[in-house]
């Protein structure tokens, strides 16, 4: 049997991986029908009656204000009414928007972005959670030095590991992404709509369900690594909890207390929303430049793809390339 074939059967049998996957697969069908559930299709009645409601809504706030008129009338400046009755407020039509009434609906283009975002950040923590159990229960098991002395080439070995793991990562993701795009295309045919979803609008989700890939497959090998180098998966996940406790949002609000500008880019999930959505801005409203006609201006940051992917490579590249090192230079014993 090929070292390989032997790695994909250790992986695919660990029970383990088949409950976590497992109850992945749960979460997201549960998320899918909720959102099936929670949204219903939009037709010409429920149209008719979102603007009968907004004008409900119109007509009654134009009676409160005759009546807080004839009040400032009676007794002008008391009551919190001002001095110059004036000065009222006066209800207009466009101020009660039928929108406010429609049912929740599901719009494939606009909203379906941040389904793609969810599934990356459920599939993200899957295959960190995978792929640090995977090679870390084969340092804590003793099972990594049985295996070099039946395979004494060591980056071979840690080599196909990774490889194996990444490859499963990617099959995985690729079938779970279009049977959840599927089922998506079906929610919106059925509880919202297709409209707006041109050619160029297909190729663009396309594009992204490939960036979120490609973020699965980064969170998985970075959590093979930190596993890999300090050989057992409680490391793995103590590194995670101690980056997203103590450098995420502890040097977040110290640097928020000292009003550092867009101290967001010090959090790893902005940069994995950026790669994500392709761009995200930030503003430091602390630097707010007021204008007369526009109003408050702050500062801003556009954080792009290509530096959120520069980003998560240099990670994957420095923990990975790290663990190569060690695994080439280190006691296995």
């Amino acid at each position: 049997m090929s070292l390989a074939t032997a790695e994909l059967r250790r992986l695919t049998k660990r029970r383990f991986v088949r409950w976590l996957v497992a109850g992945t697969l749960a979460v997201m069908v549960a998320i899918a029908a909720g959102i099936f559930l929670s949204n219903e299709k939009v037709g010409p009645e429920q149209v008719a009656q979102a603007k009968a409601a907004a004008e409900r809504e119109y007509q009654d706030a134009l009676r409160q204000a005759e009546q807080d008129r004839l009040t400032c009338e009676r007794a002008p400046g008391t009551n919190g009414l001002p001095a110059d009755c004036t000065q009222l407020y006066q209800p207009q039509p466009q101020d009660f928007s039928p929108d406010w009434h429609m049912p929740s609906t599901f719009t494939f283009k606009s909203d379906f972005g941040a389904v793609l975002t969810t599934f990356a950040a459920i599939f993200v923590l899957l295959g960190f959670v995978v792929g640090a159990s995977y090679v870390g229960a084969e340092w804590s098991s003793g099972g990594m030095m049985n295996l070099l002395l039946w395979r004494p080439r060591r980056l071979q070995v840690l080599g196909t590991k990774l490889g194996i793991l990444l490859g499963a990562a990617a099959a995985l993701s690729v079938v779970v992404a279009v049977l959840w795009t599927l089922a998506f295309i079906g929610i919106a045919s059925t509880r919202g709509t297709l409209d707006g979803m041109t050619a160029g609008a297909w190729r663009s989700t396309a594009l992204t369900e490939l960036r979120a890939v490609v973020l699965i497959l980064l969170g998985t090998a970075i959590g093979f690594g930190l596993a890999s180098l300090g050989r057992h998966t409680a490391v793995a996940l103590g590194v995670a909890a101690g980056v997203v406790v103590v450098l995420q949002f502890g040097l977040f609000l110290v640097l928020n207390m000292a009003s550092v500008p867009f101290g967001e880019i010090f959090l790893l999930p902005i940069w994995a929303v950026a790669w994500m959505n392709k761009e995200i801005k930030l503003e430091n409203y602390q630097s707010c430049a007021y204008s007369a006609v526009n109003g408050c201006q702050p500062d801003t940051l556009t954080l792009t793809w290509p530096m959120a992917g520069g980003l998560w490579v240099a990670i994957f590249v420095v923990i990975v390339g790290a663990a190569l090192w060690t695994m080439q230079r280190r006691d296995i014993t």
